[in-house]
Parts: C-alpha cells; sequence; structure tokens
C-alpha cells in the first residue's frame, strides 16, 4: 500500500510547506501550521459526477445560445437589493459575520419567505438539531411545508439529501462544520474548507440549485479559512453590526451577478430582523439639536442615498502627541483633512486632539463626506453650531477647493424629502437639474467659502 503523502496547512491564510514551521511565511503567525494527509488520486475521482467526467469541447462563443433565467424573489426587499436583484439559480453565495451577529436568522427567515412562495428549500445545520432548529423557527413565526430542515455534517450524506428533496435552495450553516470523509484533516481546517465548498460549487453549477453557505469570522473580521474561498464563490455577503445595537447592515464585497456597493440595513427585534427601508430616518432620529461639531450629509451605497450625521470633537491634548481616533470613517483621510484646514484656514489644530463618529454604527467611505468632516472639525473647534437643517456634500482637495461629486441630485432629493432647507455643495455641482421644492441650494469654491456659510449663518 502506498504511504499517504502529508503536508502542513496554516489554518489562518491557507499557506502550504512541505514540513512544519513554527512561524508561517504567510500571514507571520505562529503555531498555525497542522499536518493534513493529501488525498489519492482514487479519493478525488470518488467525487467527480458523471456530468464532470464526460467533458466538454471548446465553441465559439457566436454560437452560444443565450438563457436568461429569472432571478428567485427572497420577499425580502434588502437582501433582493443587495444580491442584485433577487438570488440567481445556481450560485453559490457565502455569507459572513460575527457570532451572534443574525446570519442564521436572516437565512431561516429568508428560507421561510422562499418556501411559502412555493419554493423548495433545505435548510442544513451542521450546529444545531432539528429539534433545536424547530425551537428557534418558532419563535420567529415559521412554519412553512416546504422548508425542509437536516441536521449533517457528511458531505456524502448532503449530497444525497440534495438530490432526494430536488430544492431550489440549499443553506449550509456552516461550512466549518462540513468534512468529506476522504480528507483526513478535522471538520474546520483549511483542507476540509476547501474541499467542501468545491464540491458544493459543483453540485451549484450543474443542477442550478442555489446554495448559501454560512462562514465563520476570525478575530480579525475576515472570513475563516483561506482567502481561495472567497474567490470560489460567486458572492460574498458581510452582516455586520455591534452586537449592543440592534441595527445590522449586509453589504455586499463580491457580487458577479450585481453590483458590490448595495447595503441592506435591518433591526433585531424579538420576532427576528425586520427590513429598515429608509435608514436615512432611523440614522438621524437621535440627533441632538444645538451641538457643536454635528453635521449630516448624504452618503451613496450603491443605488441608495443614505443620511448621516457626523459627529466630531476637538479638545486640547495633555499629550506630546495630538490623538486622532475615528470610528465609521478612515483615520487617514480625517488627518488629512485636518492638515487642509490648518493650513488653507488657519485652524491651530496641531495640538488638539479629535475624535470623530459616524452616528448609528454605519461605515461611509466616499470623497463626497470631506465637507461634512471639515465643517464638523471646524466647528467642534470654534464650538459654534450648525444649522440643524444645512446638510454638507462635496469633496476636499490639498489646496483646500471644493470637487464636484457624483449624482448629486439624487443626493438632494433625499435630503428634501426628510426636510432639509438648505444644501451646501460643491459650485461646479450648480446648473443642469431640477432643485427640489422646499430646499436652497449654495454652491462653495473653497473651504473657508463653506465654513462661513455653516458657520457663519
Amino acid at each position: 500500500m502506498a504511504k499517504k503523502k502529508t503536508r502542513f496547512i496554516c489554518q489562518e491564510c491557507g499557506y502550504e510547506s512541505p514540513k512544519w514551521m513554527g512561524k508561517c511565511p504567510g500571514c507571520h503567525q505562529w503555531n498555525t501550521l497542522v499536518e493534513e494527509f493529501l488525498p489519492s488520486d482514487d479519493d478525488r475521482r470518488r467525487f467527480v459526477t458523471s456530468s464532470d467526467s464526460k467533458g466538454s469541447r471548446p465553441e465559439s462563443i457566436q454560437n452560444v445560445e443565450k438563457e436568461i433565467e429569472p432571478r428567485i424573489n427572497t420577499r425580502i426587499q434588502e437582501l433582493n437589493r443587495v444580491l442584485g436583484g433577487g438570488i440567481v439559480p445556481g450560485s453559490l453565495v457565502l455569507v459572513g459575520g460575527d457570532p451572534g451577529i443574525g446570519k442564521s436568522t436572516l437565512l431561516l427567515q429568508t428560507s421561510s419567505k422562499l418556501a411559502e412562495a412555493g419554493h423548495k428549500v433545505l435548510y442544513i445545520s451542521g450546529e444545531e438539531s432539528v429539534k433545536q432548529t424547530k425551537i428557534r423557527a418558532d419563535r420567529l413565526d415559521i412554519n412553512a411545508e416546504k422548508l425542509y430542515v437536516l441536521a449533517e455534517t457528511d458531505l456524502e450524506y448532503i449530497n444525497k439529501a440534495i438530490e432526494d428533496v430536488s430544492p431550489d435552495l440549499v443553506i449550509i450553516d456552516s461550512i466549518q462544520t462540513v468534512y468529506r470523509s476522504e480528507v483526513t484533516s478535522a471538520p474546520g481546517s483549511v483542507s476540509q474548507v476547501r474541499e467542501s465548498t468545491s464540491q458544493l460549487m459543483r453540485v451549484a453549477k450543474t443542477k442550478g440549485i442555489a446554495i448559501f453557505i454560512v462562514g465563520h469570522v476570525t478575530k480579525e473580521g475576515s472570513i475563516a479559512g483561506p482567502r481561495l474561498l472567497e474567490h470560489m464563490v460567486d458572492a460574498v455577503l458581510y452582516f455586520e453590526g455591534e452586537r449592543h445595537h440592534t441595527f445590522r447592515i449586509l453589504r455586499g464585497v463580491k457580487n458577479r451577478f450585481g453590483s458590490t456597493n448595495e447595503i441592506g440595513v435591518f433591526e433585531m427585534k424579538e420576532k427576528g430582523l425586520d427590513e429598515v427601508l429608509n435608514p436615512s430616518e432611523i440614522f438621524l432620529e437621535e440627533r441632538s439639536q444645538g451641538a457643536a461639531g454635528s453635521t449630516v450629509v448624504a452618503s451613496l451605497e450603491g443605488t441608495r442615498t443614505v443620511l448621516v450625521e457626523i459627529q466630531a470633537l476637538i479638545s486640547p491634548t495633555s499629550f506630546g502627541n495630538p490623538r486622532r481616533m475615528a470610528t465609521g470613517i478612515d483615520q487617514n483621510r480625517v488627518s488629512l483633512l485636518m492638515a487642509v484646514l490648518e493650513k488653507r484656514v488657519g485652524l491651530l489644530l496641531q495640538n488638539q486632539d479629535a475624535y470623530l463618529n459616524v452616528a448609528g454604527g454605519v461605515r461611509v467611505d466616499e470623497p463626497a463626506i470631506d465637507l461634512a468632516i471639515a465643517i464638523s472639525i471646524a466647528s467642534s473647534f470654534r464650538d459654534q453650531v450648525t444649522r440643524p437643517t444645512d446638510i454638507m456634500i462635496g469633496e476636499i482637495g490639498l489646496t483646500g477647493e471644493v470637487r464636484r461629486v457624483s449624482r448629486i441630485e439624487q443626493r438632494i432629493l433625499e435630503a428634501a424629502k426628510l426636510g432639509f432647507e438648505r444644501a451646501i455643495i460643491p459650485q461646479k455641482n450648480i446648473g443642469g437639474w431640477e432643485v427640489p421644492k422646499g430646499i436652497k441650494v449654495i454652491g462653495v469654491e473653497t473651504v473657508s467659502e463653506a465654513l462661513d456659510y455653516a458657520l457663519g449663518g
């Protein structure tokens, strides 16, 4: 009998080595290389389906018949938005997020909606028994006839269950618990995750079944296992939010069938997750009136306009080097804007601590928020209050100019809907579009000019 080959694989990044090393050269982590057996050729052939073994011949792209399959409507608008309009049959979607954030709840509610609409759904849990899944379903008022549940971790039995049920959607919760008996390493290891995902991808593509897999998240916030896992799937969705807050954000970081800039907003309640169709009202409802350092900006997340509050606190430092802390925005961008304010406007900020926050736990990273950040910093430094009905939009250059931003009409329209009366925007964005009723638009060319309007009246 031939001796089985082994290799050492890093459980953090997937780096492979023929010998053991204390420190991984890939991710520089200690004691993460684990010995695993390489599957033999016979083991690999055993799991190849008959359709894969037939092979195919190359053909001209002009002769390929175009088939447009309708997407599956999940009956959850926020999920449809992130997926690009619904679930594509035959797609493989990876859902990641912190423990307890609500991944299983979202997918169980999605399964119920689809089952009620007449689709067969197979929910496979490797972390809960069938009775435990039933208890969670009862709490969410889920009792759909076409929703099938299974507690299984062996991939061979999972494949048989998929063949028996022939579902339209399969949910694997989670991929770290699934294993192939031919792979000798433990469930959750790099080899098991990679091989299991590869087999599930074959099932999705050959049978046209949409498959959602749940992935655990590491301490650094990335999905556990090799980066290859994210390259294999068609879409990667991250479920974000603070465990101590009720709002959750579903963000697409990869999507072969739609935009990666879309977000879906949910609120966690006793009966599960509820959609937040107008997140701007939620993010602004607790905004304090008459407080210096607070501004509102209209940020774009894909096709959606979200109004968020940016808060700044500037105070004299008691250290040799002033502190710069930012939550929800890029800290390096904050340092750059403070340098522009000091050089072009004359604000002495080099001996001031700066703390900035985006209220509501959302993260914004587009250049159009620069003007709101700069005005928040100046408002807190001067202890001057901005008008609560003002909104600031614009990108700031290093010379202090305010540059144009994209889709200004959509941003102003959302601000007008929520009762804002004045918008400070780049001068280059003035003209060429119709200003909504009830809001006044002011064009500025420099940061100094914007501060005069925002803080001077």
